[in-house]
């Protein structure tokens, strides 16, 4: 099939199947700038606001401007820069998939080298709400206490020179202060990183950073801003040059960043905003008082398990997340990850089944269509899906061990992997800002667990809490001597799942 490039010019000759936009993309107007415009934000948010503007005309102000703010994002630039931010949208089922053009990108920012063009553009007055997809990583927080770690180099390096910032809380807290004063209202903040009580950490970030500039500016932003917390759910794999070749080879289209989603999709939001909106509720997200039922059942369910599977699969030398699961043992243990550890530290969910919830979760997973890699979940998915209900376990009184032993076998296979190679020796990549410390913690302690639970950033006290040491260690030792594959059929026969 004859490909043509991507963009405004090209997009009235696109045919069906593919879905162009409801709307012509040169009549929008930013109202929401977007720091992080990478795979997730464009498969979740970018497309709950096209269809909204799609129904509701009135709705064209809340286009999107999105900014990269790491020097790895000149690639949106490069991508996205010539398509006028258009891309394309495959949404796959394990039998279908269907592709839609997004259109509600407006504009793309390059900001790792000076903020002041994405500054200037949150000044606009009609910019209501600042988004935010920079995973956990990019709010530069102590990883222990989830608070602003003054120390951390990109922290220090805003507040030395506060008003040309590169950090995401330095940029917020900077456009806030413009704002008052320029005698303007404050935006909302609102994050959709997969970070427990995400607002709330973001506030503190936020309010903490501000502190150290000026308290009467933290005052200010108190007051007058928002942060409302958010529970958002899509499983976006990292796009593949064959998925890219396949697009152009079934479709026509020369994408040079499309994304590739499962079907799914979940927004929960707590309706805290204080310039307005978009009326995204209209469009299948779901408005609460308050999240935290829902983000725990994600937190816990989801992203635990995910990276409990990733963390096994890639010992035992899957490389896709779907490929793990064709594994019996591993679904095995997934489900019985949720049933007998997770789940049993949540509160209700108002409206959900929660045992209908985690069959879909492993049909999920499954999904063949879906090429999610075990490393992209490995390096993404924070590490307190597995401390925090470890932690929330042993609360309830775990006693022995035996109420955090799927637990703890996860958080094993990370502290194998962490050490940098696999069980054939070959390098296993690590990203993570604390990667050499963890490397030399996990090669020091070896089948011992200590020297990595002793990284009080990562575990704070519950690094020297007996039950956890001894039962990490136990499955530690056996990952080293038997490998993850024995280990594992040890673990379910000792189990029973």
């Amino acid at each position: 099939m004859e490909t043509q490039p991507l963009n405004r010019q090209t997009l009235n000759t696109v045919q069906p199947p593919v879905r162009r936009p409801g709307f012509d993309p040169a009549t929008l107007s930013a109202g929401i700038v977007h720091l992080g415009l990478g795979n997730f934000h464009r498969a979740h948010m970018a497309r709950y606001t096209q269809e909204l503007i799609e129904r509701r005309p009135d709705q064209s102000g809340f286009g999107i401007l999105g900014a990269g703010l790491l020097p790895g994002d000149r690639r949106m630039l490069d991508a996205l820069g010539p398509q006028d931010g258009l891309y394309s949208l495959v949404e796959r089922s394990a039998d279908e998939e269907t592709v839609t053009i997004i259109g509600s990108i407006v504009g793309v920012l390059f900001t790792a080298e000076d903020s002041s063009a994405l500054l200037d553009a949150i000044d606009r007055p009609e910019i209501r709400i600042v988004s935010l997809t920079v995973t956990e990583h990019g709010y530069c927080l102590n990883r222990s206490t989830k608070r602003l770690d003054p120390e951390h180099p990109q922290v220090a390096r805003d507040l030395a020179d506060p008003e040309h910032p590169h950090s995401a809380p330095g940029i917020i807290v900077e456009a806030y202060r413009r704002r008052r004063a320029a005698g303007a209202p404050a935006f909302t903040a609102m994050t959709c990183d997969n970070i427990q009580h995400n607002g709330n950490v973001l506030r503190e970030a936020v309010l903490t950073m501000a502190r150290l500039r000026d308290p009467a500016l933290a005052d200010w932003i108190e007051r007058n801003a928002s942060f409302p917390n958010t529970m958002v759910d899509r499983i976006t794999p990292v796009t593949q040059a064959d998925d890219v070749a396949a697009l152009a080879r079934d479709y026509g289209i020369a994408d040079r960043w499309p994304v590739f989603c499962e079907r799914f999709t979940q927004w929960v939001i707590e309706d805290r905003f204080v310039d307005g909106r978009p009326a995204w509720e209209e469009v299948g997200a779901q408005f609460v008082d308050d999240v935290t039922p829902y983000e725990f059942m994600k937190l816990r369910l989801l992203n635990g398990s995910h990276l409990a599977v990733s963390g096994m699969g890639r010992l035992i030398g899957y490389t896709f997340i779907d490929e793990s699961m064709r594994d019996p043992l591993i679904t095995r243990y997934m489900a019985a990850l949720m049933d007998r550890e997770t789940e049993p530290t949540l509160s209700p969910v108002p409206g959900i089944d929660l045992d209908d919830y985690k069959r879909t979760l492993i049909e999920r997973f499954a999904n063949p269509r879906v090429k999610d890699t075990v490393e992209r979940v490995n390096t993404d998915a924070p590490l307190n899906v597995l401390v925090d209900p470890i932690r929330d376990r042993l609360a309830q009184g775990a006693g022995s061990g035996g109420g955090i032993d799927l637990l703890a076998l996860a958080l094993a296979a990370w502290m194998r992997r962490i050490r940098g190679e696999d069980e054939q020796g070959h390098a296993i990549e690590i990203r993570h800002p604390l990667a050499d410390t963890l490397r030399e913690k996990a090669i020091e302690g070896g089948p011992d667990p200590r020297p990595l639970l002793g990284i009080t950033a990562l575990f704070g006290e519950l690094g020297e809490n007996e039950i956890l040491v001894r039962t990490v260690g136990r499955w530690l030792a056996s990952l080293y001597e038997a490998g993850a594959a024995k280990t594992l059929e040890r673990a379910a026969e000792t189990l029973g799942f």
